[in-house]
């Protein structure tokens, strides 16, 4: 696959838009909190990067790398964490910022380990969400986006760790 295969799906004008309204939203719901950002490896660290950005409050930011999906384009359902977060969440407001969520099987197995490590509160941020692959139903907060059911890339999101680099949210031409 080459750039050039690629279709724009949600363009950065888009996306930088919407990324600073969700930026304004947590803001407002988080201004007395102890807000602690954990971005899933690795499809959310641009996602992570622009809305931590976008907020008027002070927050920590973690990461916490996950896979279920190896190189193939669908979720095996098998979730592997590969890092696990450099401090602790007990007690705090964890805020987890991933980049897309859609069988809900790697978010109900992370929301499962973060429950036992006695955080405040524990909430979800999804750039995309892609409701009709759903298998398990999980509290989604925010959400940037709610897509169709094609397999998107850019921005972050990859295709066997490629196109992360990518300005944009789009999906291969077929």
């Amino acid at each position: 696959m080459k750039r050039s295969d690629l279709e724009v799906l949600i363009d950065q004008a888009v996306l930088h838009r919407r990324i600073a309204e969700l930026g304004e939203e947590i803001s407002h719901d988080y201004r007395d909190k102890d807000l602690a950002l954990v971005g899933i490896l690795k499809g959310s660290f641009v996602f992570l990067a622009d809305l931590s950005r976008a907020l008027s409050v002070e927050c920590t930011i973690d990461f916490l790398g996950l896979s279920s999906y190896g190189s193939s384009t669908t979720s095996s359902g098998v979730v592997q964490i590969t890092s696990d977060l450099s401090a602790p969440i007990e007690g705090r407001d964890v805020l987890v910022v991933e980049d897309i969520i859609d069988t809900g099987l790697t978010m109900r197995y992370l929301l499962d380990n973060l429950t036992t490590r006695h955080p405040r509160s524990l909430r979800i941020c999804t750039l995309l969400h892609k409701p009709a692959r759903t298998k398990v139903e999980v509290p989604i907060h925010y959400t940037g986006f709610t897509i169709e059911d094609k397999f998107v890339i850019g921005y972050g999101l990859d295709y066997d760790n490629r196109f992360r680099n990518v300005p944009y949210i789009g999906h291969k031409v077929t």
